[in-house]
């Protein structure tokens, strides 16, 4: 799989995640709820405050909700810029409501953390620190200044100093803590849903390959007898015209055209077997044709196949499954990539378990990131002090994600790791610091019957 353009799967890439109709729609139901908290707290509790002001500022807000609905269509999806704006004049309309309303004495100021909050997970990061720093200045501006609530009898709703304190502290650090969270979580399943997109289409391209060897075949098997029958007769044609010296090398032209024509769909039938019509291969079938594009790069690559304790001494035949050929094939072209000089593919088997290792002679995974060596799109600052084996290499983790994932669902367990000193499963055991990376399939999920008879093929519409 060509490494995709980080434009187009990439773990930030959040644009236009908004749409217009849910941002309205949360704005009509904040709206709603502050108009009933005015009411009850007007009515219910006989609190008194600036009644027209505030309800000059619930209609502004309630006529750019009115606005937006009648002059965008509702499957608008809103920019970076247009929804910060939007977050910022309900954070400004929300301040005005509490510099009417008790400032920072009132319960509802806890309501500046829902802008804030939403915009962490829809907006990229710097427009939430923005947003942020508004708020927490704004919401320190109205804690100083502001109209208090009264009762009835006109003696206004005072709270302790530091009571006041209390609550702006507690808002500030909701509104950093809410903010931090909700985008990382927010980054986080960005990623992994891109990730899982990039994964599927690396499944899906081997799918798409691997059906076009069968139409390959197939074709070639099918087009092997009429040219038979092409040749058969332009054969009789050379015979029957040895009087006709020209039309006789028109029919010897047939002839080597057919000769032609059968020896390259001869060449097509044999490489669509190879990659299709074999459902189940030996093991080491399996491995050579997985490391294949990468055993004429610059790096030698060793294959070594033998029992392990208690395993049978014949070579176990496995599933041939796109997912898991290019899992393996991910592995292996890490491996080339960072190796000085050397790749081992060991493999073994147990009664029970199959064990694959692939080991090379490079640096090793760096110490710090063994403990996300899987996770997509990595990104941590490259250790100077390490050569730099693979020029213009992003290092975003990602092909190491699709090969575990792939290999995950196939039955394997991966471990990543680094050698340190001998190698005891290869020969001579070298004194190694490469990584190592292994896979744990149990039997019964990648070995198949070899005795069994195969399903009969089915016909492929051409």
């Amino acid at each position: 799989m060509q490494s995709p353009t980080f434009g187009e799967i990439s773990q930030d890439h959040r644009g236009e995640w908004v749409r217009l109709r849910t941002m309205t729609y949360l704005r009509t139901v904040a709206l709603g709820g502050q108009a009933a908290a005015l009411l009850v707290a007007h009515f219910h509790f006989g609190l008194r405050f600036e009644v027209v002001l505030v309800w000059l500022v619930m209609g502004a807000a309630a006529l750019s909700i009115l606005l937006s609905m009648v002059l965008f269509p509702q499957t608008k999806r809103l920019s970076e810029s247009e929804a910060m704006l939007t977050f910022l004049f309900d954070i400004a309309l929300l301040i005005c409501l509490l510099y009417l309303t008790g400032g920072i004495t009132n319960p509802f100021s806890l309501l500046v953390l829902g802008p804030v909050t939403v915009s962490a997970m829809a907006l990229k990061p710097r427009s939430t620190l923005l947003l942020a720093l508004v708020a927490i200045a704004l919401l320190t501006l109205v804690s100083f200044t502001y109209q208090p609530l009264r009762f009835v009898d006109g003696t206004a709703l005072v709270v302790p100093p530091i009571f006041a304190f209390g609550f702006w502290a507690a808002i500030v650090i909701g509104i950093l803590f809410q903010a931090f969270y909700a985008q990382r979580v927010a980054a986080e399943a960005s990623s992994m849903a891109n990730a899982l997109l990039a994964a599927q289409m690396a499944l899906t391209r081997e799918q798409k390959l691997t059906d076009l060897g069968g139409v390959v075949a197939a074709t070639a098997h099918e087009l092997g007898t009429p040219l038979a029958t092409i040749k058969l007769v332009s054969s009789e044609l050379v015979e029957e015209l040895r009087g006709h010296p020209e039309l006789q090398a028109d029919a010897r032209l047939l002839v080597e055209q057919a000769d032609r024509c059968r020896d390259i769909l001869r060449s097509m039938g044999r490489a669509g077997k190879e990659d299709t019509h074999l459902l189940r291969a030996p093991l080491e079938a399996v491995l050579q044709e997985a490391a294949d594009p990468h055993c004429d790069r610059g790096k030698k690559v060793h294959f070594l196949i033998a029992p392990g304790l208690g395993g049978d001494e014949a070579q176990p035949v496995i599933q041939r499954r796109p997912e898991i050929i290019h899992g393996l094939r991910n592995l292996i072209q890490n491996a080339v990539d960072f190796a000085a000089a050397q790749v081992w593919v060991q493999a073994e088997w147990s009664d029970r378990v199959l064990t694959i290792r692939v080991i090379d002679d490079g640096p090793g995974f760096p110490p710090a990131l063994l403990g996300y060596i899987g996770e997509p799109f990595i990104r941590r600052r490259r250790d100077p002090s390490r050569p730099r084996h693979r020029p213009d290499y992003e290092g975003m983790g990602l092909g190491l994600f699709i090969a575990k994932t792939l290999l995950e669902r196939s039955g394997a367990r991966l471990t990543f790791g680094n050698c340190d000193g001998p190698v005891t499963v290869l020969p001579n055991s070298p004194r190694l610091e490469g990584a190592q990376i292994r896979l744990d399939w149990p039997l019964g999920r990648i070995v198949v019957d070899s005795s069994a008879t195969l399903a009969p093929n089915q016909p492929v519409a051409v």
